[in-house]
């Protein structure tokens, strides 16, 4: 039994239960079972964490088991991939299985069913078989072949087997009970023909058992003692338990299905079908590239096994699926690499800084911690010269008060090194800054223990001595939707939310210490944040991947747009206390403006979910979402909150929401003959002039 110390979850208190109620420890045995269509995504860390965790925690095997039913998506390629990525989380597998090794055995299975009448060929269409299943709340009816003869369907199975039917002929069905509550119980498919070549069994076979069919089976067979699926499986449960009846010898153990919550990540997708629709689109180059959502993504683009473990561990399991914001995610890789990674100086935006009085020819080695973190990493030797290449942004030749870094007539300290000042800069014809020119202060050189060397100055930059420094190609990668919830919006294709800025590729410099770096080589960028070494680095040509930023950038902006929404909702309340047009015109343009600065589509339709109430100022600020902002479509909207919105609307004691919403439905010819009525009401009681007027033009 696992330890009382920490609070168990749900699936930990079934599992104590079970050994409580006399299952043996022996007993206990875990699988994580992908379908090799495609690559894992951080889900399946997840739920690769969860099993083998348990296995880990209960000194039980784990096997990994190929639900390999499917040869028309499934390839080699993807079990090789999922197999690697699984070792690079640090998990091992106790066997290595597949439901292709089980497909005899599910077909002399399928041989007893029927044997038995409880399952049998049906020869419909998919249409007419979808057609007559029914609905959730009308029974199905009968197929026609429903009562074939045990003969005819053994030998009909037979056949289907040997390829004589062409795909699509015929199904094999299990016979259980067409007014089921449970649509999944409705005769369910077990068998399909395929004439499709199979990554393992080659063309043995023309016919192949659906999911729900082998999965269960392939656990018993394997005597897994928890099978751990996904909520979207709970319906599935009462067909696994049926098929098991079916077989269940009472001498051996009997599998038992539980289901745990998705965690859902915001800014990406993880169904498969949308990864590989990103990678066949080229929205990006494959499925390792660093802004998918995949392990192997993550992988390249300097995610550690550590973080993605933390992750998992963090976030846990549920019975309720939740959407976790992808900067937790950030948060657990900035936190381990933090520990872990050297701290080198790179610069990504480079403006060249000559130092007037430095010495020509002259070159320091100086020396430079490597990790403050970690006490073993020790120093390393970086070198100082004439000629520096600094952050463009690090400048500002009229620098306002704020400005903590280098100016004309201003000191900073360039990290490790020495203090200098701004004096001068060197401009191309179209006005660019092609130079800065400053002094040093000899004296200061940081650690030196001189009393210049312990001055106090506003800001401490990061630099690349231009003499030595190695050109480096950055790739700066952001997230790959704009939208926290790009796949979940009625009406809005996923792909119109790809972040057009999430690469962006700059030519920098870096110091020469990092010229042996290797791919997956992690450093931190002082200043900047994390970077790793990609495949395509070479010798020649070194090539980093931005992983993280030391800071949360989303963050501050999703907390900047934030604050427009509550500002504008705090300023919409004077709009109803001035008492002059011009007064109120000026209120209106101050929120247009915010209302337009927003991008987080999903912040822009919870705000006008959220103010489609009886109060006025929440109103009038609707009907400002839905007149200012392009993100705002009813359609996308439930329509639930249209009619509501529109109903508040129309019957608002404000005139001015009321002027607003006739304004809308002129353009939405569908609502307007909905609130046909509630519109010639107020016809009839309308006082106000411009409400009226706008009246009259309906």
């Amino acid at each position: 039994m696992m330890s009382e110390e920490k609070s168990l979850n749900f699936i930990e208190q079934i599992i104590e239960e079970d050994l409580k109620n006399g299952m043996p420890h022996s007993g206990l045995r875990f699988r994580f079972p992908p379908e090799p269509n495609g690559y894992l995504h951080i889900g399946h860390a997840s739920s690769i964490a969860l099993n083998f965790g348990l296995g880990e925690s209960y000194k039980a095997p784990v096997n990994l088991r190929f639900d390999d039913t499917n040869p028309e998506k499934e390839e080699q390629e993807y079990v090789d991939a999922i197999k690697r990525d699984i070792e690079w989380l640090g998990y091992n597998w106790a066997e290595e299985r597949y439901a292709s090794d089980y497909f005899q055995q599910l077909y002399d299975w399928t041989v007893e069913l029927i044997r038995k009448d409880k399952a049998y060929v049906d020869s419909q269409t998919s249409e007419q078989i979808a057609e007559q299943k029914g609905t959730p709340t009308q029974p199905g009816t009968d197929s026609p072949y429903r009562n074939r003869s045990i003969e005819e369907n053994l030998d009909l199975f037979e056949r289907m087997k040997k390829g004589e039917f062409p795909d699509g002929t015929h199904i094999v069905r299990a016979k259980i009970d067409m007014a089921s509550t449970n649509m999944l119980m409705r005769d369910p498919l077990m068998y399909r023909i395929m004439h499709k070549h199979h990554h393992r069994t080659g063309d043995d076979w023309c016919i192949y058992p659906m999911y729900d069919w082998a999965h269960g089976e392939s656990d018993y067979l394997e005597q897994i003692s928890h099978s751990l699926c996904t909520l979207e499986f709970l319906p599935h449960r009462e067909l696994y338990d049926w098929f098991l009846d079916q077989i269940y010898d009472d001498k051996k153990l009997r599998p038992k299905q539980r289901e745990f919550a998705r965690r859902n990540l915001s800014h990406t997708v993880v169904s498969k079908r949308k990864l590989l629709q990103l990678v066949n689109q080229n929205f990006v180059s494959g499925w390792d590239d660093p802004r998918m959502s995949t392990i192997s993504g993550l992988r390249r683009r300097g995610f550690t096994p550590t973080s993605l473990r933390n992750f998992a561990n963090t976030i846990g399991i549920a019975k309720r699926d939740n959407l976790i914001d992808v900067s937790l995610l950030e948060f657990c890789v900035r936190e381990d690499l933090n520990k872990i990674a050297p701290r080198v100086m790179g610069v990504i935006d480079p403006v060249k800084l000559v130092i007037t009085n430095y010495p020509e020819g002259k070159e320091e080695w100086l020396e430079a911690e490597n990790n403050q973190e970690d006490e073993n990493a020790g120093f390393r030797k970086v070198p100082f010269s004439k000629e520096l290449w600094i952050e463009r942004e690090d400048f500002l030749e009229d620098a306002p008060p704020k400005f903590f870094r280098l100016s004309i007539d201003r000191e900073v300290r360039l990290k490790n090194a020495y203090i200098i000042k701004g004096e001068s800069v060197v401009k191309d014809s179209d006005g660019n800054i092609t130079e800065i020119h400053a002094t040093y202060d000899v004296d200061s050189l940081s650690g030196s223990g001189t009393e210049a060397s312990q001055r106090k100055v506003s800001g401490t930059l990061h630099w690349v001595s231009a003499a030595h420094a190695l050109k480096a190609e950055i790739r700066l990668y952001d997230r790959l939707f704009t939208d926290e919830s790009p796949d979940t919006h009625k009406g809005k294709d996923f792909l119109e939310f790809v972040n057009p800025e999430s690469l962006k590729v700059v030519t920098g410099f870096v110091e020469p210490s990092l010229k042996n770096a290797k791919s997956e080589d992690k450093f931190q960028f002082q200043r900047l944040g994390y970077f790793t070494v990609d495949k395509d680095s070479t010798s020649q040509k070194l090539v980093f991947n931005k992983t993280v930023g030391l800071k949360d950038a989303w963050e501050e902006k999703g907390k900047k747009e934030e604050n427009a929404v509550n500002n504008s909702l705090k300023e919409i309340n004077k709009f109803f206390k001035v008492s002059t047009d011009e007064e109120r015109s000026t209120i209106e343009k101050a929120i247009s403006e915010n209302i337009k600065s927003l991008a987080n589509f999903s912040l822009i339709q919870n705000s006008f979910r959220k103010n489609v109430t009886n109060n006025k100022s929440s109103l009038l600020f609707a009907n400002w979402l839905l007149k200012y902002s392009d993100s705002i479509q009813l359609s996308a909207i439930e329509d639930e909150v249209v009619d509501k919105f529109y109903g508040m609307s129309l019957k608002s004691e404000s005139p001015f929401v009321r002027e607003e919403v006739l304004r809308s439905l002129k353009n939405d010819q569908q609502a307007t003959s909905k609130f046909a009525d509630e519109i010639l009401k107020l016809k009839s009681s309308e006082k106000n002039e411009r409400v009226l007027q706008l009246l009259s033009e309906f």
